[in-house]
């Protein structure tokens, strides 16, 4: 018998144990969308806002629009990913394509021609912000469902979650390290090596060419995977574009009936929102909030990373003493808390002062602790999608691991593209100045640089209540995933049955 509407048919043959080998080479495609996001998220709004002079309007539209049209391709690449056939089965083929338009467009993001104007610099910006996410994309939502598929085991699905998680935060850890150690350190001349514009080319292209091994070493190590995952059946659809659109549209509404994820998705657009303005403002803050040197902010950015890779090894002794709802409400909140509390106690007179080993200690500590934290949030949160995919499975037979991970995806991008506008507007709205003759604090008044405080840390990140709140709500536990593992064996066993008889 076979799906005429095309479902995923189950694994084929007797699924070998989830040795260390695919787990390490599956994890290790992640550093690919780390050492992107750490380009993106630290260094791209700066260098088109404050070395390049972009306004922070256009620089935060242009990031935003990009990250809108990433949303908009996630769910679309895992819908097609999940019906896709091929000898390279449905998430294969697409991660061995990504890789060379990915490292090009990346390269030519951080690479604009001279002389250009406001208009010009923002449509180039666009341009090529645009495309390395949908290089990204073409990779990373059918890798991401990848992971869903390497096992169905409550606890282990954690553990290959913190693989991917860990490698994911150890290529941003790698791209602040490249780039303040190797591109952007301190020099008598330019003391603060972030304004040094010829050095952003470069960085990009040694970020590039490692993302192409990431990706290329993570779809070769998991080859031998191909044939025990999820395969799709019933009869081949040919789709135009509207017809995908409209196919993604409706698998995205058939997610959100699902209680337990529509309550995933709403906290994550709170958090991702968040997460957006961070980005945007980050090392605005470094520079002229907390004044520190390039030394000072390879520690800072490298604190937070290492955190969450320490985090990672707690994460599921932790899933299993309290589950996992407990875990991601207490990530979320505890990296809010992180966020505001320096900021405060800084306005108040509480924390130590610019230029100070006291401050740099501090700061490093408040990082750590913050990623460490997080990680708690990140990795239960993917971990929780993979169970929601088994429970959907159950209630429609159909295997969709491409369309929850994309929609959630989804959710985050657009919800980053608004925080990064919103960062953008705000610098504009205090009349942030810019260009590469305002390179310290001296040159910002302190009314100004109060107020980038109180965007960047409690006026953002207290919007965390209203995500926590919506984590709260959800009910899928440990008891009853292992329910719907059992009930999915039994319904696998009689269609096997039925195909054969």
């Amino acid at each position: 018998m076979s799906d005429e509407a095309g479902g995923q048919a189950p694994q084929g043959g007797t699924r070998p144990p989830l040795g260390f080998g695919t787990k390490f080479t599956y994890g290790f495609g992640q550093a690919a969308e780390g050492l992107k996001n750490g380009a993106f998220g630290v260094f791209l709004f700066f260098y088109y806002n404050q070395v390049l002079a972009l306004s922070g309007t256009l620089a935060g539209l242009a990031v935003g629009i990009a990250l809108v049209f990433d949303a908009i391709t996630d769910p679309m690449a895992g819908s097609i990913s999940d019906n896709w056939r091929s000898k390279l089965g449905r998430r294969h083929p697409f991660m061995f394509l990504a890789a060379a338009p990915l490292a090009v467009a990346f390269f030519l993001l951080f690479n604009p021609p001279a002389g250009l104007g406001q208009i010009e610099l923002f449509a180039w910006l666009l341009t090529f912000a645009v495309l390395t996410r949908a290089a990204m994309t073409l990779y990373h939502v059918p890798h991401i469902a990848l992971g869903a598929e390497l096992t169905e085991d409550f606890e282990e699905r954690t553990t290959v979650v913190a693989y991917r998680q860990f490698f994911s935060t150890f290529g941003t850890l790698a791209a602040y390290i490249i780039g303040f150690m190797l591109f952007f350190y301190s020099t008598p001349e330019i003391p603060k090596g972030q304004f040094r514009v010829e050095a952003y080319a470069p960085f990009a292209m040694a970020l590039g060419l490692l993302m192409v091994a990431s990706i290329v070493i993570s779809a070769w190590g998991t080859r031998s995977q191909i044939p025990f995952l999820p395969q799709a059946t019933g009869a081949r659809e040919k789709l135009s574009v509207g017809a995908m659109a409209l196919r993604m549209l409706r698998e995205i509404r058939e997610a959100l009936t699902n209680r337990s994820f529509a309550w995933l998705f709403s906290g994550v657009l709170i958090v991702f929102m968040m997460v957006g303005v961070d980005s945007a403002l980050n090392l605005h803050m470094n520079t002229y909030f907390w004044e520190l040197s390039a030394t000072g902010n390879t520690l800072f950015f490298a604190a937070y990373p290492i955190g969450v890779m320490f985090g990672t090894l707690i994460a599921r002794r932790l899933n299993v003493l309290f589950d996992k709802k407990p875990s991601v409400v207490f990530g979320t909140a505890w990296w809010a808390l992180c966020q505001i509390v320096p900021v405060v106690l800084r306005i108040f007179g509480f924390f130590p002062e610019n230029g100070t080993d006291a401050l740099l200690v501090t700061l490093v500590c408040v990082k750590f602790v913050q990623g460490v934290g997080v990680v708690q949030a990140l990795i239960t949160f993917g971990s929780m999608v993979e169970d929601i995919v088994d429970e959907h499975e159950l209630k429609t037979g159909r295997r969709q691991e491409g369309i929850f991970f994309a929609s959630v995806s989804f959710s985050g991008k657009f919800t980053t593209g608004i925080g990064n506008v919103v960062g953008g507007i705000a610098l504009d709205l205090i009349s942030w100045p810019r260009g590469v003759a305002i390179q310290s604090a001296a040159d910002v008044s302190p009314e100004t640089i109060t107020w980038l405080g109180l965007v960047y840390g409690p006026i953002v990140a207290g919007f965390a209540v209203v995500s926590v709140w919506c984590y709260s709500k959800h009910r899928l536990d440990r008891q009853r995933h292992k329910e719907i593992v059992a009930e999915l064996e039994v319904r696998r066993r009689e269609t096997a049955g039925q195909r054969d008889y």
